[in-house]
């Protein structure tokens, strides 16, 4: 590997040169590596070769303890890490869904409670607001548009979870499983953990006391994704999902359907995250049997599983399994007009940049990056690849893209390095 001159022409190592050495020093074989961090062989050589570029900082403390590094600079080669690169962004109404989620209500309010006819219409309206495209809404972002439905939609819901019975009760609870999906949404990519942890499990909880399998599906689903974000055990993941997955009737019902493979998908995406690519693919194959199933112009109203999401995600399977190549020519096939969800194109369209970037095509990431802006801003501004490439691309990328990446970076908030 051919080292960078630094300054006064001292030789300066790259990150993935600084991790080769410090595995090759302390007796550490790359299957070893890959097998305590969760990862596949190929992801260790492509961090090494400087094909993946510097982790977040919390892999990137894993990655520390593993090689057996004290100090972190050993990796960066530098004195400090601008910790701008890796903070979340927080949405200006994070407060007031805090104050939301951690507000108890201990007596009954002297009110009826909205029938579930009445909450599923205002759900209704919530996604719809999620997933529209900006342009449709005098520009305000999708975590803007839900945040002002929230709040009431989580109290309602809770109020007619406690004060109705038999199957009325259990379809406020189904609602409020709901409800909490849409909080997850918004506090996805913030720094609240806590509340992300707390949302995905009360949404669970409420779908098992209303006995829905159709709720405990779409709940293994978002949780699916909170387990895998945290870098919980993949088998963990896949396990959570099998059992909804037996929960849900074998018929052709189009919301059993939908919600099968879904959580297939989940699985596949579990495996191709810890770079086990014939399990990942395997599960790929179920969810794409579910799609063909119901059709290539079918997606499911708020879940948005169809044929377009399963060809999307087969981006990030192939990102994550370091095979950028087959990820842009998935993406080059993919039309993204058959998603009805601009914060899913927009999450795709994020992932081909990456998987140029993955290839070192910084005039390409910079491009893909530019149009999930135009699709969705609120959820490229979110979204931890772009916070944490964008700095890099603005002040060390190819020099014709370093303008426009600066210029979005500043436009989403993101911090550059002094």
């Amino acid at each position: 590997m051919p080292e960078i001159t630094g300054p006064g022409g001292a030789p300066q190592l790259t990150f993935g040169q600084r991790v080769q050495r410090a595995r090759t020093r302390g007796g550490r074989t790359r299957a070893y590596v890959a097998d305590v961090m969760g990862h596949s062989v190929e992801w260790v050589k492509a961090v090494e070769r400087g094909t993946i570029g510097m982790p977040r900082l919390p892999k990137l403390l894993r990655l520390a303890h593993v090689l057996g590094v004290e100090d972190i600079t050993e990796l960066t080669g530098d004195d400090r890490i601008a910790a701008a690169t890796y903070t979340k962004a927080e949405h200006r109404q994070l407060p007031i869904i805090r104050q939301a989620l951690n507000r108890y209500q201990l007596s009954t309010p002297d009110r009826p409670a909205e029938p579930a006819e009445v909450l599923n219409a205002r759900l209704r309206q919530a996604w719809k607001l999620w997933h529209a495209n900006d342009e449709q809404d005098a520009g305000e972002g999708n975590r803007s548009r839900i945040s002002h439905l929230l709040p009431t939609l989580l109290a309602d819901t809770q109020h007619a979870a406690r004060v109705l019975d038999g199957a009325d009760r259990r379809r406020a609870l189904v609602a409020q499983a709901e409800a909490y999906h849409l909080a997850q949404l918004f506090l996805s990519f913030q720094p609240a953990p806590d509340l992300v942890m707390l949302t995905g499990d009360r949404a669970m909880t409420a779908a098992q006391d209303a006995d829905s399998p159709r709720a405990i599906a779409a709940a293994a689903w978002y949780v699916n994704h909170v387990h895998r974000d945290a870098g919980e055990a993949a088998e963990a993941r896949v396990e959570v999902a099998e059992q909804a997955v037996a929960l849900l009737s074998v018929d052709d019902d189009p919301e059993c359907i939908a919600r099968r493979g879904l959580l297939y998908l989940a699985v596949a995406l579990s495996y191709a995250k810890t770079g086990q690519a014939g399990d990942a693919w395997r599960y790929w194959d179920k969810a794409d049997d579910a799609a063909k199933r119901l059709g290539s112009d079918y997606a499911h109203p708020w879940l948005i599983f169809g044929r377009g999401i399963v060809d999307g995600y087969a981006i990030t399977m192939h990102n994550d399994l370091v095979q950028p190549v087959k990820a842009l020519e998935v993406a080059d096939a993919l039309d993204l007009r058959s998603i009805p969800s601009a914060t899913r194109r927009s999450y795709h369209l994020i992932e081909t940049a990456r998987a140029h970037g993955m290839l070192d095509e910084g005039a390409a990431a910079v491009s893909y990056l530019q149009r999930a802006h135009r699709e969705s801003p609120e959820t490229i501004a979110f979204n931890l690849h772009t916070r944490s490439v964008l700095p890099e691309l603005a002040t060390s990328g190819p020099r014709m893209v370093r303008e426009d990446a600066e210029d979005l970076a500043q436009e989403l908030g993101v911090p550059l390095a002094a």
